[in-house]
């Protein structure tokens, strides 16, 4: 009888997939360069600082848009 070369079944594919991402995945995060403390309360600050910018900018766009529309409604 000849041999006949079966692929493994869904579960045995799969499971080697998933193995094979973890491995891929470990092998990544070796590469990974972590920040330091300081460079992590730096960057932390910077982002807090803009995140304040923008919604200094977005709150008083806000109002002024506000205050825009309430002169067009009693103008009309």
């Amino acid at each position: 009888m000849a041999e006949v070369n079966k692929k493994p079944n869904f579960f045995v594919r799969t499971g080697s997939r998933i193995a094979r991402w973890f491995r891929e995945m470990k092998s990544e995060l070796k590469k990974v360069v972590w920040p330091s403390g300081k460079q992590l309360l730096n960057n932390t600050l910077i982002v807090l600082a803009a995140v304040l910018i923008v919604g200094v900018i977005v709150c008083l766009f806000d109002y002024v848009a506000g205050w825009g529309i309430g002169l067009l409604k009693n103008l009309f």
